[in-house]
């Protein structure tokens, strides 16, 4: 008897050691269905309902959630701690490229193309239904890998891929942040920010098939916790549809 509990004992201990072995291995990501960025601005009132929806969408393994804090209600009263110009003026090349003009916060474009008021979650999930309507997923296969100090990207086509080519972006990206605003419209409140950007660094072009990129993983993450690599057409100096996506780790 004393014999068989050792036995139970050290087919526990297996066991037990076999499940922590599956939980420990490292999950698959899931192919992204869709790219997600919020315009958002701590000087907006509004803003701060959208900036908790784009935290659940951030948490979602199939999207790809990116904040970029716009810095045009500086004026209001308090400026964006986080924001630049840049989020700015590519929020304006998307208006640009829609021919609406329509630049407001808080929105959201998804996929680059479908424009939708961020705060208003049954409408940023009809707008991904629709973007993917046709196809489930990004039409582009991107893998990071990070090995010796460099992010090695890898690009491959799916069957129902877009031809187009495409520019090559990595984002560094700060998992979260939450900002307590001193004056302004938000005079007093605390806002936690997921997935901030903080810069758009141009590494190449995809122009169809496989291929491959590297960037040394100080510049993908200048300083952030991590960075999002985006392939995403252009024409004009104006951006449009995207079709590949991948998070590093770090983010959520």
């Amino acid at each position: 008897m004393f014999h068989g509990g050792i036995m139970v004992s050290r087919l526990k201990l297996i066991s037990a050691a076999l499940f922590l072995a599956a939980f420990m291995q490292p999950a698959q990501a899931e192919p992204p269905r869709a790219v997600v960025e919020l315009f958002t601005s701590q000087g907006c009132s509004s803003c701060p309902p959208a900036d908790a929806v784009l935290v659940e969408l951030a948490r979602e393994p199939d999207v790809v959630a990116l904040s970029f804090p716009v810095n045009y209600w500086d004026y209001l009263g308090w400026k964006d701690t986080l924001a630049h110009k840049a989020f700015t003026e590519r929020q304006k090349a998307y208006a640009h490229a829609r021919g609406d003009r329509q630049v407001y916060t808080p929105q959201m474009i998804v996929n680059g193309t479908k424009p939708c008021i961020g705060s208003n979650r049954a409408q940023v999930e009809e707008s991904i239904k629709e973007v993917t309507a046709s196809q489930p997923n990004l039409p582009l296969d991107v893998t990071i890998k990070e090995q010796n100090g460099v992010a090695k990207i890898a690009v491959s086509e799916t069957a129902m891929a877009d031809m187009r080519a495409a520019d090559v972006w990595v984002l560094p990206v700060l998992r979260t942040r939450t900002v307590p605003i001193e004056r302004g419209e938000n005079r007093g409140r605390s806002v936690t920010y997921a997935n901030v950007v903080r810069g758009l660094k141009r590494i190449g072009e995809w122009r169809g098939g496989s291929a491959e990129f590297e960037v040394p993983l100080e510049v993908a993450r200048s300083g952030a916790d991590g960075y999002v690599v985006l392939l995403q057409t252009s024409e004009h100096m104006k951006p449009g549809v995207i079709l590949g996506a991948a998070k590093s780790p770090g983010l959520y």
